[in-house]
């Protein structure tokens, strides 16, 4: 029998691929689109007159609440069948602000796991953000840094659009580096729009690089909500994310959710088909050793159990979201998360 030494010391079989009558510590990192996660407060400077009380959305205290608890839910659930405290690294995006952060970390369902919040306004004309979320029982935050993605309309005008939240540490001891996206959108079309995500990849590209010139052998987790495709542009060659590991040189990256996305599983849908937006990239060093030698890449997730589907109306077996337009749905998100898990043999 296998045996797995999580964090907590618990021991169980994960699978027969890893070495047998070895003992392994398992930590998982993941990302979640929050959908919007607004406060009711009317904020001066953001565009978030919708989510107030008064606006189109109504949006009040007890549908604020309702929305923290059911993410809590999700999250709470993310990797306990391996780990029991879950994610140790949590992107996250569609955030208003550090507030609602606060009061997400803050609700009893994930209290326990003392997340702890790295955030910095960004200068995004909707006013959302992204942000990291961290068990210091697990990570231990170095640097963070917030990356301006330039991008223009016509040519001239700015257009104001995420940070790329960059952020190092250690994990369990481990140098490790996470950044965290959330791309431009595809509205005015997929191709019109298409500079900008590649304008943003190209950010994370240039990120990675800095931090590889240092260390050739730095493990990075590109995360986010990209707007794109496993076998977008911005992904597949701005980036170089590749699909077999075997064709991932030094300095590059792996994407373990090309298989998926080419056996048509996603993390959101559109007029009726799924894309896979919600994507974690891993960079060299986190695929191309063992887990003898430190952390490594074991299996990805897209967390998708049938209450996370909306189960009638115009969304039906979409992902079950909090808006369909101003109607209120009263779901969780429009997106589902995904994480990795990462073992180290002890």
């Amino acid at each position: 029998m296998i045996r797995l030494v999580l964090f907590s010391s618990l021991v169980l079989c994960l699978a027969a691929s890893l070495a047998a009558q070895q003992e392994y510590k398992v930590g998982a990192v993941g990302f979640y689109n929050f959908e919007n996660l607004f406060d009711t407060l009317d904020t001066e400077g953001v565009r978030d007159t919708e989510f107030t009380p008064e606006g189109e959305k109504l949006w009040n205290t007890e549908r604020y609440q309702a929305k923290l608890g059911r993410l809590a839910k999700v999250v709470a659930e993310l990797g306990t069948d391996v780990t029991p405290d879950g994610v140790a690294v949590l992107g996250v995006s569609e955030v208003e602000n550090r507030s609602v952060l606060e009061d997400f970390v803050q609700h009893p369902l994930v209290k326990d796991r003392n997340y702890q919040i790295v955030h910095k306004d960004s200068p995004d004309e909707r006013g959302i953000d992204v942000a990291l979320l961290y068990n210091p029982k697990y990570f231990e935050l170095d640097t963070f840094q917030n990356l301006f993605v330039k991008l223009y309309k016509d040519g001239e005008e700015p257009d104001y659009t995420r940070d790329v939240l960059v952020v190092s540490g250690t994990f369990d001891g481990e140098p490790m580096h996470f950044m965290v996206n959330h791309w431009p959108s595809r509205s005015g079309g997929e191709a019109a729009s298409q500079p900008g995500r590649n304008k943003a990849a190209m950010v994370n590209k240039l990120a990675a690089d800095s931090i590889f010139q240092t260390d050739p052998d730095a493990k990075i987790i590109i995360m986010g909500d990209l707007n794109d495709d496993p076998i977008s542009p911005s992904v597949k060659e701005v980036i170089a994310a590749k699909r077999k590991k075997r064709r991932v040189d030094e300095g590059g990256f792996y994407n373990p959710m090309y298989d998926l996305y080419k056996k048509g599983i996603g993390t959101l849908a559109y007029r009726d088909a799924w894309s896979l937006f919600d994507q974690m990239l891993l960079s060299h060093s986190l695929i191309s050793s063992t887990p003898e030698e430190g952390y490594q890449f074991y299996q990805v997730r897209i967390h998708n159990p049938q209450y996370l589907l909306q189960k009638k109306g115009r969304f039906k077996g979409y992902p079950f979201r909090t808006f369909g337009g101003s109607e209120y749905l009263g779901g969780y998100s429009d997106h589902f998360p995904v994480y990795v898990f990462l073992v180290k043999a002890i």
